[in-house]
């Protein structure tokens, strides 16, 4: 018998680029930049003063306004992706069958803006004061929840949490889950909303932000010798995931086909990648394996790409080990992070949006401030400009703190 196919049907994005599929994609080729100055808090004590913030969500369209309090932001980012995803694929799931019906959606941090505000009422106002929503509000896995309701998808229903291949990782088992027979439509991906004093103060105490505060637009530069860390960064993205013959008999549109997917560990350090990339290698040759492609079929890569030191160039080497020399010089790389920043848990949802997108559109967008690439950072990073490109076959990769990697391949139906 021949295995169940998956694909996106419907797609949903909240970014630094705006909340709406075509002004995300448009922006996206046209190079521009997403990253300013932190407004949404004092910036002024931190050593990193510049994020992707999210400043074009109208929420109140997709939460009232008594829940959107009972709610940490990555809830809202989560749920109104969602929203958008569910309507973008044409789905009333009041006629589905709910039990056939799930969501996997996850972030990295969570509830990181509600703990910081209870923990301010704690040391001011004492124990007594605190609200009795706090916890449902910081949980990771409350943001499915609240979309299993908010639906009555009484399916699959949970979250992964794998720091920065987070969403990744949930696309990936929600592939598993409607290829195995367990469902037949899951929404999935991941949501962040970090950026607050915690956020930001905890990743510049680990000297892992870019610290180019005068330059915010050039501040994230994968690949490029400047580069010194990444931009943190916020939202969410969504893919609604279906099972391909039911989507193809209630003539759903069809964006691409998620065939493969591989997930592997570095076991090595809690933080840095391999020095080899051997763990990123294997989750991408693991991915073509899945969707039984050799690597001389694959397109296009969207690489993790966070503008780091050490993470762009291992990420550079595992491609290379993955695909082989010849192979690697051929492909189509693009950083959707040049743009958008790192938005941690909820980066592989974005991405992945992104990436479907591109593949409807036949079109590429580019890896902005890559004026002066490293030694060894010698692939074909579609810099600057985008391109037109008829996308047949891509990989999308995710490493997370911890080790964790993942792999997604996208084939076109």
């Amino acid at each position: 018998m021949s295995r169940r196919r998956v694909v996106v049907t419907g797609l949903g994005v909240v970014s630094p680029l705006g909340s709406d599929l075509k002004l995300f994609l448009d922006r996206l080729v046209a190079g521009r930049s997403g990253i300013r100055r932190v407004q949404t808090i004092d910036i002024s004590p931190y050593t990193s003063q510049i994020a992707g913030e999210v400043v074009e969500l109208d929420i109140d369209a997709y939460i009232p306004k008594k829940e959107q309090r009972r709610m940490d932001p990555f809830c809202h980012y989560g749920l109104a992706a969602t929203k958008m995803a569910v309507a973008d694929a044409g789905l009333d799931f009041s006629k589905e069958d709910p039990i056939r019906c799930g969501a996997l959606i996850g972030t990295g941090i969570g509830g990181l803006q509600v703990l910081q505000e209870q923990m301010a009422i704690l040391t001011t106002k004492g124990p007594s004061r605190f609200s009795p929503f706090m916890i449902p509000q910081m949980i990771t896995n409350i943001l499915p929840g609240y979309v299993a309701i908010e639906y009555g998808l009484q399916g699959p229903n949970f979250c992964i949490t794998s720091a920065c291949a987070t969403a990744t990782h949930c696309l990936g088992e929600s592939m598993r889950i409607i290829r195995n027979g367990e469902a037949d439509v899951m929404i999935a991906g991941g949501a962040e909303g970090s950026i607050c004093e915690l956020g930001i103060g905890g990743f510049c105490a680990m000297r892992a932000l870019s610290t180019r505060n005068d330059e915010p637009e050039k501040a994230s530069r994968p690949f490029d010798r400047g580069r010194d860390g990444f931009v943190i960064a916020e939202g969410a993205g969504i893919l609604v995931l279906e099972e391909y013959e039911r989507a193809k008999a209630r003539g759903a549109k069809i964006y691409c086909e998620l065939a493969g997917y591989g997930r592997t560990c570095d076991a090595y350090h809690i933080t840095a990648p391999h020095e080899n990339g051997a763990g990123a290698a294997r989750a991408m040759t693991q991915a073509m394996t899945d969707a039984q492609l050799r690597p001389d079929q694959i397109t296009y890569v969207n690489p993790h790409a966070t503008s780091t030191q050490l993470g762009d160039l291992c990420e550079v080497q595992a491609v290379k080990a993955a695909f082989g020399l010849d192979a690697a010089k051929k492909l189509a790389l693009s950083a959707t992070k040049s743009m958008i920043g790192h938005g941690l848990g909820a980066a592989g949802g974005i991405e992945s949006v992104a990436l479907a997108l591109m593949m409807r559109a036949g079109v590429v967008h580019p890896t902005i401030n890559l004026d002066d690439p490293d030694e060894g950072c010698d692939l074909d990073f579609v810099p600057h400009t985008a391109r037109e490109l008829k996308i047949e076959a891509a990989l999308k990769n995710s490493f997370g703190f911890g080790g964790h990697n993942a792999s997604l391949c996208f084939t076109a139906v």
